[in-house]
């Protein structure tokens, strides 16, 4: 094919398998509100079963599920019937997904389900399926035809099965009332789980918390600044422990070229008052907003179990260095 033949080609599949998502719309209804709830009442797990690429759709289902608050187990259909089976406990709900609903397995499959008493949901893309008709609830994924020119492979079909199986998940998610700090206890690792879950305190440097007092000489404020490498010291009043504001390299620098008498300098004529802050608690992705919104590269830290106390910086090197960003 000539390059704008591929492209048109390309875009075409691209159509066709937005056309079968967009034809799910209309099939969201008063069913699917029942099987939301029921799933949602259940005391057991959903258990996800299929065959061939159905059965790798249900895999992706199972873990946006398991990360969003229902537990749920992957069955593969053909391992079912000789012996996993037993995975499928008494208060289970089990969800066939197939698109035909007429696979040998499936035909095996099903009339097991049945005779244990679990209620069986078949996410299914012929309604007049042998799935279809000995399923206790159905979720339609009937597709027009796939984007394959043979209408042959598994594509639109799939997407469909996908996109139904986000909206069943993403709706069982709302009505758990799941929120952004559930999501971080099931996703410690990686980006996202720092992302949710590591806090400033966690990041705070290991040198310390510099500090001078108002009175303190240039001198004193240079060795500070330098023996913590933090590139800044906060100045604390000695006798209530109030926070006073802060001096940075830069804040040296500027004095520095302005020609000012140096051994009469003391810390509270350079430092820039009202520093800004953030609790210890908080999270380190807000830390970052802060410094990227005022342009700055580190921020003074309170400790809220200490009556909001100065007890460290936290340098955004800190934060990238962790990945969080």
């Amino acid at each position: 094919m000539s390059p704008e033949n591929t492209i048109a080609f390309a875009r075409n599949i691209i159509r066709t398998e937005c056309a079968a998502v967009e034809r799910l719309e209309g099939y969201i209804d008063e069913r699917f509100v029942e099987i939301a709830e029921t799933i949602f009442r259940s005391r057991g797990r959903l258990i996800l079963t299929g065959i061939g690429k159905s059965a790798i759709i249900a895999n992706k289902i199972v873990a946006t599920l398991n990360s969003t608050g229902t537990p749920a187990v992957f069955m593969h259909a053909a391992d079912a019937i000789h012996g996993d089976l037993g995975i499928i406990l008494p208060d289970d709900i089990v969800i066939c997904i197939s698109k035909s609903g007429n696979s040998p397995e499936i035909k095996v499959l099903v009339p097991f389900i049945k005779q244990m008493g679990n209620l069986l949901i078949g996410m299914v893309g012929n309604l007049d399926s042998f799935l279809a008709q000995h399923s206790d609830r159905i979720l339609n994924t009937t597709v027009a035809e796939e984007a394959c020119p043979n209408n042959l492979a598994p594509t639109s079909s799939t997407t469909a099965q996908l996109v139904m199986g986000d909206a069943l998940a993403m709706t069982l998610l709302k009505m758990r009332g799941f929120t952004a700090q559930d999501f971080a206890r099931f996703h410690p690792g990686g980006a996202l789980g720092k992302k949710l879950y590591t806090r400033v305190r966690d990041l705070m440097s290991d040198e310390g918390a510099p500090q001078v007092a108002p009175e303190a000489t240039l001198n004193e404020v240079i060795i500070e600044i330098s023996g913590k490498r933090l590139g800044a010291t906060a100045v604390v009043e000695p006798d209530s422990g109030k926070l006073l504001g802060i001096i940075t390299d830069g804040d040296l620098r500027r004095m520095l070229q302005s020609g000012r008498d140096i051994a009469a300098v003391r810390a509270q004529e350079i430092m820039s008052a009202a520093p800004k802050t953030i609790p210890a608690d908080e999270l380190a992705v807000k830390a970052f907003r802060m410094m990227e919104q005022n342009k700055i590269t580190q921020l003074l830290v309170l400790d809220p179990e200490r009556n909001g106390a100065y007890c460290g910086i936290i340098h955004i090197h800190d934060i990238l260095r962790e990945g969080v960003m």
